[in-house]
């Protein structure tokens, strides 16, 4: 549970806590092995095969989430794939009321997210999400991933933050153990990233199926909002 009266500052995570995952597992399990089987005369089983190794062995690095690094890697313009099923990028649900709500508290809000500044651009297009926030960092300007622990301290040259007195959300376990780690006691775990997944909600953190069901449980009162489970 959260006393909102001691956060100051919200930094928020963009696919699978404030966007639905299923755009991004669709176009990484589904239509990019099919344009790389296309573009390289294989099947989609040949394409699978070659492709699974080279996503294992970047996992955790800025290179995974790198659209130019992939487009080299694979001999294909990966943010135009991206662009071609733009259509399935959605907010989550409760996501704009939860960031109005903090807005109208004071809190600054950043979007802190480990995807390319090029696929950042399409998602705000499509969503307008970007007025929402006081900043947008990406971990490609940091120069780690969040999975890294030394990410967060990297990141006061970029946003300085008082870590006592900022909430951090997202929905990889990973990334919140590192923020963990680096001494982060308000953390809080989306556990629906994805329409297409079930929820899986986690004992470690303050874990919620997203956003709609955030907001049940933090009513406002008189000297502001309070979370109760």
């Amino acid at each position: 549970m959260f006393d909102w009266q001691t956060i100051d500052c919200i930094f928020l995570d963009m696919d699978g806590t404030l966007l639905d995952l299923h755009f991004d597992d669709h176009f990484w399990q589904d239509f990019l092995p099919e344009a790389y089987a296309s573009h390289h005369q294989l099947t989609i089983e040949q394409a699978s095969r070659e492709l699974a190794p080279k996503f294992e062995a970047t996992k955790g690095t800025l290179d995974w989430y790198c659209v130019d690094y992939w487009s080299r890697e694979l001999g294909l313009n990966v943010a135009e794939l991206k662009n071609q099923v733009a259509h399935l990028i959605a907010i989550h649900d409760g996501v704009l009321e939860f960031l109005q709500r903090m807005r109208a508290q004071g809190k600054r809000l950043v979007l802190m997210t480990n995807a390319h500044p090029k696929v950042v651009a399409l998602k705000m297009q499509h969503t307008g999400l970007q007025s929402q926030f006081d900043a947008i960092i990406t971990s490609h300007q940091v120069g780690l991933p969040k999975e890294n622990v030394e990410f967060w301290d990297r990141l006061q040259q970029h946003e300085p933050y008082d870590i006592q007195r900022t909430l951090f959300a997202d929905d990889t376990l990973s990334v919140l153990q590192s923020a963990k780690r680096a001494g982060f006691t308000h953390l809080l775990h989306i556990g629906k990233p994805s329409s297409k997944r079930v929820t899986q909600l986690n004992p470690d953190f303050f874990s919620v199926p997203g956003f709609a069901q955030l907001l049940a449980e933090l009513p406002d009162t008189e000297n502001g909002i309070s979370a109760a489970r």
